[in-house]
Protein backbone atom coordinates (compact mmCIF):
# COMPACT_ATOMS: atom_id res chain seq x y z
CA UNK A 1 0.00 0.00 0.00
CA UNK A 2 1.25 3.59 -1.26
CA UNK A 3 2.36 5.84 2.02
CA UNK A 4 0.07 8.68 2.10
CA UNK A 5 1.13 12.06 0.59
CA UNK A 6 1.03 14.88 2.50
CA UNK A 7 1.26 19.05 1.73
CA UNK A 8 4.84 20.46 3.25
CA UNK A 9 5.43 23.95 3.12
CA UNK A 10 9.65 24.94 3.05
CA UNK A 11 11.59 27.70 2.57
CA UNK A 12 15.00 28.57 2.42
CA UNK A 13 18.52 30.71 1.03
CA UNK A 14 19.77 30.37 -2.44
CA UNK A 15 23.93 31.85 -1.75
CA UNK A 16 24.03 31.95 -5.33
CA UNK A 17 21.36 34.34 -6.32
CA UNK A 18 21.13 35.76 -2.49
CA UNK A 19 17.79 35.31 -2.66
CA UNK A 20 15.48 33.91 -0.39
CA UNK A 21 12.47 31.52 -1.82
CA UNK A 22 9.42 29.08 -0.25
CA UNK A 23 6.98 27.06 -1.47
CA UNK A 24 4.50 23.99 -1.22
CA UNK A 25 5.56 20.54 -2.42
CA UNK A 26 3.58 17.30 -1.61
CA UNK A 27 5.44 14.60 -0.61
CA UNK A 28 4.89 11.02 1.29
CA UNK A 29 7.44 12.75 4.40
CA UNK A 30 10.05 15.55 5.13
CA UNK A 31 12.69 14.17 4.17
CA UNK A 32 11.67 14.21 0.33
CA UNK A 33 11.11 18.14 0.27
CA UNK A 34 14.40 18.33 2.09
CA UNK A 35 16.24 16.44 -0.32
CA UNK A 36 14.34 18.57 -3.21
CA UNK A 37 15.91 21.42 -1.29
CA UNK A 38 19.43 20.53 -1.29
CA UNK A 39 18.80 19.63 -4.81
CA UNK A 40 17.77 23.14 -5.30
CA UNK A 41 21.29 24.40 -3.44
CA UNK A 42 19.16 26.19 -1.06
CA UNK A 43 21.03 26.96 2.91
CA UNK A 44 19.18 27.00 6.01
CA UNK A 45 15.90 25.53 4.97
CA UNK A 46 13.47 24.74 6.83
CA UNK A 47 10.38 22.16 5.91
CA UNK A 48 7.03 21.71 8.09
CA UNK A 49 3.69 19.80 7.27
CA UNK A 50 0.73 22.42 6.32
CA UNK A 51 -1.59 22.55 8.84
CA UNK A 52 -5.33 21.02 7.70
CA UNK A 53 -7.69 23.53 7.09
CA UNK A 54 -10.82 22.65 8.86
CA UNK A 55 -12.92 24.54 6.75
CA UNK A 56 -11.68 22.67 3.03
CA UNK A 57 -14.50 19.85 3.76
CA UNK A 58 -17.32 22.18 3.92
CA UNK A 59 -18.26 22.58 0.56
CA UNK A 60 -20.11 25.80 0.33
CA UNK A 61 -17.34 27.50 1.76
CA UNK A 62 -14.73 26.46 -0.99
CA UNK A 63 -14.61 28.89 -4.01
CA UNK A 64 -16.29 27.54 -7.34
CA UNK A 65 -14.43 26.55 -10.51
CA UNK A 66 -15.04 29.42 -12.60
CA UNK A 67 -15.35 28.43 -16.86
CA UNK A 68 -11.95 30.89 -16.87
CA UNK A 69 -10.03 28.58 -14.77
CA UNK A 70 -11.08 25.66 -17.25
CA UNK A 71 -10.22 27.67 -20.35
CA UNK A 72 -6.72 28.40 -18.85
CA UNK A 73 -6.75 25.26 -17.67
CA UNK A 74 -7.34 23.79 -21.55
CA UNK A 75 -4.67 26.23 -22.94
CA UNK A 76 -2.07 25.43 -20.81
CA UNK A 77 -3.05 21.55 -21.30
CA UNK A 78 -2.79 21.80 -24.91
CA UNK A 79 0.71 23.75 -25.35
CA UNK A 80 2.24 21.13 -22.53
CA UNK A 81 0.81 17.82 -24.76
CA UNK A 82 1.83 19.73 -27.81
CA UNK A 83 5.27 20.17 -26.10
CA UNK A 84 5.45 16.05 -26.15
CA UNK A 85 4.69 15.69 -22.17
CA UNK A 86 2.59 12.52 -20.87
CA UNK A 87 -1.10 13.58 -19.72
CA UNK A 88 -0.13 12.10 -16.52
CA UNK A 89 2.96 14.88 -15.74
CA UNK A 90 0.85 17.79 -17.31
CA UNK A 91 -1.84 17.22 -14.84
CA UNK A 92 0.35 16.76 -11.81
CA UNK A 93 2.06 19.90 -13.28
CA UNK A 94 -1.35 21.57 -13.80
CA UNK A 95 -2.45 20.64 -10.33
CA UNK A 96 0.59 22.04 -8.60
CA UNK A 97 0.48 24.92 -10.01
CA UNK A 98 -3.92 25.80 -9.73
CA UNK A 99 -4.50 28.48 -6.80
CA UNK A 100 -7.96 27.59 -6.77
CA UNK A 101 -8.27 24.81 -4.30
CA UNK A 102 -11.45 23.32 -5.20
CA UNK A 103 -9.95 23.03 -8.54
CA UNK A 104 -6.92 21.57 -7.28
CA UNK A 105 -8.54 19.18 -5.34
CA UNK A 106 -10.39 18.28 -8.85
CA UNK A 107 -7.06 17.83 -10.50
CA UNK A 108 -5.34 15.83 -8.65
CA UNK A 109 -8.38 13.36 -8.55
CA UNK A 110 -8.38 13.17 -12.01
CA UNK A 111 -4.52 12.60 -12.22
CA UNK A 112 -5.22 9.38 -9.82
CA UNK A 113 -8.07 8.22 -11.89
CA UNK A 114 -5.79 8.20 -14.98
CA UNK A 115 -3.07 6.73 -12.94
CA UNK A 116 -5.62 3.99 -12.52
CA UNK A 117 -5.74 3.29 -16.29
CA UNK A 118 -8.93 5.13 -17.23
CA UNK A 119 -8.94 7.54 -19.69
CA UNK A 120 -9.10 11.11 -19.56
CA UNK A 121 -12.65 11.37 -20.64
CA UNK A 122 -13.63 8.96 -17.76
CA UNK A 123 -11.53 10.55 -15.20
CA UNK A 124 -13.51 14.20 -16.18
CA UNK A 125 -16.88 12.76 -16.46
CA UNK A 126 -16.38 11.90 -12.19
CA UNK A 127 -16.80 16.35 -12.38
CA UNK A 128 -20.04 17.35 -14.43
CA UNK A 129 -20.13 20.48 -13.01
CA UNK A 130 -16.73 21.21 -14.20
CA UNK A 131 -16.60 19.09 -17.45
CA UNK A 132 -20.21 19.05 -18.60
CA UNK A 133 -20.91 16.42 -21.78
CA UNK A 134 -19.65 18.94 -24.59
CA UNK A 135 -16.22 18.81 -22.75
CA UNK A 136 -15.80 14.78 -21.98
CA UNK A 137 -17.35 13.59 -25.65
CA UNK A 138 -14.60 16.08 -27.12
CA UNK A 139 -11.66 14.70 -25.17
CA UNK A 140 -12.81 11.09 -25.80
CA UNK A 141 -12.99 11.97 -29.46
CA UNK A 142 -9.38 14.09 -29.13
CA UNK A 143 -8.34 10.63 -27.17
CA UNK A 144 -9.36 8.33 -30.01
CA UNK A 145 -7.88 10.20 -32.72
CA UNK A 146 -4.52 11.07 -31.23
CA UNK A 147 -5.45 14.99 -31.18
CA UNK A 148 -6.11 15.83 -27.71
CA UNK A 149 -3.89 18.74 -27.74
CA UNK A 150 -6.02 20.06 -30.79
CA UNK A 151 -9.33 19.88 -28.89
CA UNK A 152 -8.43 21.11 -25.54
CA UNK A 153 -7.44 24.16 -27.70
CA UNK A 154 -10.58 24.22 -29.78
CA UNK A 155 -12.71 23.94 -26.68
CA UNK A 156 -10.75 26.08 -24.82
CA UNK A 157 -11.30 28.72 -27.76
CA UNK A 158 -15.53 27.53 -27.82
CA UNK A 159 -15.73 28.33 -24.15
CA UNK A 160 -14.19 31.95 -24.60
CA UNK A 161 -16.91 32.80 -27.52
CA UNK A 162 -19.53 31.38 -25.58
CA UNK A 163 -18.47 33.54 -22.76
CA UNK A 164 -18.58 36.67 -24.45
CA UNK A 165 -21.75 35.81 -26.02
CA UNK A 166 -23.23 35.17 -22.15
CA UNK A 167 -21.18 38.93 -20.98
CA UNK A 168 -23.07 40.50 -24.02
CA UNK A 169 -26.24 39.20 -23.44
CA UNK A 170 -26.22 40.12 -19.30
CA UNK A 171 -25.03 43.81 -19.99
CA UNK A 172 -27.78 44.04 -22.09
CA UNK A 173 -30.48 42.80 -19.53
CA UNK A 174 -28.70 44.52 -16.53
CA UNK A 175 -30.18 48.14 -17.96
CA UNK A 176 -33.66 47.35 -17.84
CA UNK A 177 -33.15 45.06 -14.76
CA UNK A 178 -31.60 47.56 -12.92
CA UNK A 179 -33.55 50.56 -13.76
CA UNK A 180 -37.06 48.21 -12.72
CA UNK A 181 -35.95 47.44 -9.45
CA UNK A 182 -34.80 51.38 -8.88
CA UNK A 183 -38.05 52.69 -9.81
CA UNK A 184 -40.01 50.37 -8.09
CA UNK A 185 -37.88 51.52 -4.78
CA UNK A 186 -38.59 54.91 -5.80
CA UNK A 187 -42.55 55.10 -6.44
CA UNK A 188 -42.79 52.91 -2.67
CA UNK A 189 -40.67 55.39 -0.48
CA UNK A 190 -42.78 57.81 -1.82
CA UNK A 191 -45.81 56.60 -1.05
CA UNK A 192 -45.51 55.19 2.16
CA UNK A 193 -43.64 57.96 3.20
CA UNK A 194 -43.58 61.05 1.47
CA UNK A 195 -47.48 61.07 0.47
CA UNK A 196 -48.81 60.67 3.80
CA UNK A 197 -46.90 64.42 4.71
CA UNK A 198 -49.31 65.63 1.82
CA UNK A 199 -51.80 63.68 2.49
CA UNK A 200 -51.65 65.63 6.07
CA UNK A 201 -51.25 68.45 4.48
CA UNK A 202 -54.53 68.31 2.11
CA UNK A 203 -56.68 67.02 5.17
CA UNK A 204 -55.92 70.66 6.93
CA UNK A 205 -56.44 72.56 4.23
CA UNK A 206 -60.13 70.51 3.65
CA UNK A 207 -61.90 70.68 0.50
CA UNK A 208 -62.13 67.72 -2.66
CA UNK A 209 -58.64 66.58 -4.06
CA UNK A 210 -58.52 66.59 -7.86
CA UNK A 211 -59.07 63.52 -9.03
CA UNK A 212 -55.25 62.20 -9.73
CA UNK A 213 -54.35 63.20 -6.45
CA UNK A 214 -57.33 61.03 -4.72
CA UNK A 215 -55.76 58.38 -6.65
CA UNK A 216 -52.53 59.00 -5.94
CA UNK A 217 -53.58 59.41 -2.09
CA UNK A 218 -56.10 56.18 -2.11
CA UNK A 219 -52.70 54.41 -3.89
CA UNK A 220 -50.48 55.51 -0.80
CA UNK A 221 -52.95 54.34 1.57
CA UNK A 222 -53.41 50.63 0.06
CA UNK A 223 -49.61 50.68 -0.08
CA UNK A 224 -48.74 51.79 3.58
CA UNK A 225 -51.71 49.63 5.24
CA UNK A 226 -50.99 46.37 3.20
CA UNK A 227 -47.15 46.63 2.71
CA UNK A 228 -46.44 43.34 4.58
CA UNK A 229 -49.31 41.28 1.83
CA UNK A 230 -47.99 43.17 -1.08
CA UNK A 231 -44.03 41.47 -0.31
CA UNK A 232 -45.56 38.42 0.81
CA UNK A 233 -47.38 38.50 -2.29
CA UNK A 234 -44.44 39.50 -4.36
CA UNK A 235 -42.38 36.21 -2.77
CA UNK A 236 -45.18 33.37 -3.48
CA UNK A 237 -45.34 35.46 -6.62
CA UNK A 238 -41.83 34.73 -7.36
CA UNK A 239 -41.61 30.98 -5.58
CA UNK A 240 -44.73 29.58 -7.31
CA UNK A 241 -43.42 30.84 -10.76
CA UNK A 242 -40.15 29.36 -9.83
CA UNK A 243 -41.78 26.33 -9.31
CA UNK A 244 -43.76 26.27 -12.21
CA UNK A 245 -41.05 26.88 -14.64
CA UNK A 246 -39.35 23.84 -12.94
CA UNK A 247 -41.59 21.95 -14.43
CA UNK A 248 -41.27 20.40 -18.19
CA UNK A 249 -44.66 21.65 -19.42
CA UNK A 250 -44.14 25.05 -17.20
CA UNK A 251 -40.57 25.55 -18.98
CA UNK A 252 -41.79 24.59 -22.15
CA UNK A 253 -44.07 27.10 -22.19
CA UNK A 254 -42.13 29.77 -20.64
CA UNK A 255 -39.37 29.48 -23.15
CA UNK A 256 -42.09 28.86 -26.10
CA UNK A 257 -43.24 32.48 -25.14
CA UNK A 258 -39.72 34.20 -24.98
CA UNK A 259 -39.38 33.20 -28.76
CA UNK A 260 -42.78 35.28 -29.47
CA UNK A 261 -41.77 38.58 -27.49
CA UNK A 262 -41.40 41.23 -30.04
CA UNK A 263 -37.50 42.41 -29.72
CA UNK A 264 -36.29 39.70 -26.83
CA UNK A 265 -37.94 36.96 -29.14
CA UNK A 266 -35.39 37.79 -32.57
CA UNK A 267 -32.22 38.03 -30.41
CA UNK A 268 -32.84 34.88 -28.00
CA UNK A 269 -33.57 32.73 -31.38
CA UNK A 270 -30.53 34.92 -33.03
CA UNK A 271 -28.31 33.38 -29.84
CA UNK A 272 -30.16 30.16 -30.26
CA UNK A 273 -28.50 30.00 -33.77
CA UNK A 274 -25.06 30.97 -32.59
CA UNK A 275 -24.60 28.50 -30.12
CA UNK A 276 -26.32 25.80 -32.03
CA UNK A 277 -23.79 26.25 -34.80
CA UNK A 278 -20.52 26.93 -33.18
CA UNK A 279 -21.19 23.82 -31.07
CA UNK A 280 -22.16 21.87 -33.31
CA UNK A 281 -19.40 22.68 -35.89
CA UNK A 282 -17.03 22.45 -32.98
CA UNK A 283 -18.26 19.01 -31.96
CA UNK A 284 -18.48 17.97 -35.94
CA UNK A 285 -14.49 18.73 -36.53
CA UNK A 286 -13.35 17.05 -33.13
CA UNK A 287 -14.68 13.69 -34.82
CA UNK A 288 -17.96 13.24 -32.83
CA UNK A 289 -20.81 11.51 -34.30
CA UNK A 290 -23.35 14.05 -35.75
CA UNK A 291 -25.90 12.11 -33.19
CA UNK A 292 -24.03 12.23 -30.68
CA UNK A 293 -22.98 15.98 -31.35
CA UNK A 294 -26.96 16.99 -31.66
CA UNK A 295 -28.19 14.82 -28.23
CA UNK A 296 -25.37 16.70 -26.87
CA UNK A 297 -26.30 20.56 -28.33
CA UNK A 298 -29.93 19.67 -27.54
CA UNK A 299 -29.43 19.33 -23.68
CA UNK A 300 -27.30 22.54 -23.43
CA UNK A 301 -29.71 24.34 -25.78
CA UNK A 302 -30.90 26.34 -22.67
CA UNK A 303 -34.53 26.51 -24.27
CA UNK A 304 -36.90 23.66 -24.33
CA UNK A 305 -38.54 24.98 -27.89
CA UNK A 306 -35.50 24.65 -29.47
CA UNK A 307 -34.28 21.87 -27.42
CA UNK A 308 -37.20 19.68 -28.78
CA UNK A 309 -36.70 21.16 -32.30
CA UNK A 310 -32.85 19.97 -32.39
CA UNK A 311 -34.03 16.53 -31.01
CA UNK A 312 -36.50 16.41 -34.32
CA UNK A 313 -33.61 17.27 -36.21
CA UNK A 314 -31.99 13.93 -34.27
CA UNK A 315 -34.73 11.53 -35.57
CA UNK A 316 -34.64 13.08 -38.43
CA UNK A 317 -30.90 12.12 -39.51
CA UNK A 318 -31.66 8.97 -37.60
CA UNK A 319 -34.44 8.10 -40.39
CA UNK A 320 -32.41 8.96 -43.28
CA UNK A 321 -33.27 13.22 -43.46
CA UNK A 322 -31.03 15.60 -43.25
CA UNK A 323 -30.36 18.26 -41.33
CA UNK A 324 -31.80 21.07 -42.74
CA UNK A 325 -35.27 19.73 -44.20
CA UNK A 326 -35.95 19.26 -40.33
CA UNK A 327 -34.56 22.69 -39.02
CA UNK A 328 -36.69 24.43 -41.80
CA UNK A 329 -39.99 22.73 -40.94
CA UNK A 330 -39.69 24.01 -37.27
CA UNK A 331 -39.61 27.52 -37.44
CA UNK A 332 -37.42 28.35 -34.98
CA UNK A 333 -34.33 28.88 -37.37
CA UNK A 334 -33.92 31.46 -40.16
CA UNK A 335 -34.52 30.30 -43.61
CA UNK A 336 -31.18 31.59 -44.61
CA UNK A 337 -29.56 29.43 -41.80
CA UNK A 338 -31.13 26.00 -43.22
CA UNK A 339 -30.33 27.03 -46.79
CA UNK A 340 -26.46 27.65 -45.69
CA UNK A 341 -26.62 23.91 -43.54
CA UNK A 342 -28.32 22.56 -46.81
CA UNK A 343 -25.45 23.77 -49.03
CA UNK A 344 -22.90 22.40 -46.39
CA UNK A 345 -24.17 18.98 -46.31
CA UNK A 346 -24.58 18.56 -50.06
CA UNK A 347 -20.50 19.50 -50.16
CA UNK A 348 -19.77 17.66 -47.75
CA UNK A 349 -18.23 20.64 -45.42
CA UNK A 350 -21.02 21.11 -42.95
CA UNK A 351 -18.71 21.74 -39.98
CA UNK A 352 -16.98 24.79 -42.11
CA UNK A 353 -20.29 26.00 -42.73
CA UNK A 354 -21.53 26.07 -39.52
CA UNK A 355 -18.23 27.68 -38.53
CA UNK A 356 -19.40 30.29 -40.87
CA UNK A 357 -22.55 30.66 -39.93
CA UNK A 358 -21.48 31.04 -36.03
CA UNK A 359 -19.47 33.53 -36.77
CA UNK A 360 -22.28 35.73 -38.85
CA UNK A 361 -24.32 35.22 -36.10
CA UNK A 362 -22.01 36.10 -33.30
CA UNK A 363 -22.40 39.79 -35.13
CA UNK A 364 -25.66 39.58 -35.95
CA UNK A 365 -26.48 39.18 -32.09
CA UNK A 366 -23.63 42.04 -31.21
CA UNK A 367 -25.96 44.21 -33.17
CA UNK A 368 -29.13 42.87 -31.67
CA UNK A 369 -27.97 43.44 -27.92
CA UNK A 370 -26.41 47.36 -29.01
CA UNK A 371 -29.55 48.04 -30.23
CA UNK A 372 -31.77 46.81 -27.72
CA UNK A 373 -29.44 48.52 -25.57
CA UNK A 374 -29.78 51.98 -27.49
CA UNK A 375 -33.34 51.43 -27.36
CA UNK A 376 -34.68 50.58 -24.11
CA UNK A 377 -32.05 53.02 -22.38
CA UNK A 378 -35.14 56.27 -23.93
CA UNK A 379 -38.04 53.71 -22.81
CA UNK A 380 -37.04 53.32 -19.30
CA UNK A 381 -36.03 56.54 -18.55
CA UNK A 382 -39.45 57.85 -20.15
CA UNK A 383 -40.83 54.94 -17.92
CA UNK A 384 -38.84 56.11 -14.69
CA UNK A 385 -39.66 59.89 -15.58
CA UNK A 386 -43.33 59.35 -16.20
CA UNK A 387 -44.42 57.02 -13.02
CA UNK A 388 -42.84 59.79 -10.71
CA UNK A 389 -43.11 62.82 -12.80
CA UNK A 390 -46.95 61.45 -12.09
CA UNK A 391 -46.46 61.36 -8.18
CA UNK A 392 -45.19 64.41 -8.30
CA UNK A 393 -47.86 66.44 -10.48
CA UNK A 394 -50.37 65.02 -8.26
CA UNK A 395 -48.91 66.15 -5.26
CA UNK A 396 -49.00 69.65 -6.56
CA UNK A 397 -52.13 69.83 -8.28
CA UNK A 398 -54.26 70.68 -4.93
CA UNK A 399 -51.74 73.78 -4.83
CA UNK A 400 -52.10 74.97 -7.94
CA UNK A 401 -55.68 74.71 -7.75
CA UNK A 402 -55.78 76.46 -4.17
CA UNK A 403 -53.24 79.38 -5.48
CA UNK A 404 -55.49 79.32 -8.75
CA UNK A 405 -58.91 80.31 -6.37
CA UNK A 406 -56.68 82.91 -4.61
Amino acid sequence: MPAEMKIYTWKGKDPKRKKNFKGEMEATDERMVENYCKKRGLENYVVKEKPKDFLADIAFLQPKVLSKDIMVWCRQFSTMIDAGLPIIQCLDILSSQQENPTFKKVLKDVKTTVEEGNTLAEALKKYPDQYDDLFCNMIAAGEAGGILDTILRRLSEHMEKAAKLKAKVKSAMMYPIITIVVAFVVVTVILVFVIPVFQEMFSSLGGELPALTQMVVNASEFAKSNMHFILVGMGVGGFAFKKFYGTEKGHALVDDWMLLLPVMGMLIRKIAVAKFTRTMGTMLQSGVSILDALDIVAKTAGNKTVEATIYDVREGIAEGRTMADPLGESGVFPSMVCQMISVGEATGALDVMLEKIADFYDDEVDEAVDGMTEMIEPMMMVFLGGMIGTLVVAMYLPIFSMAGAV
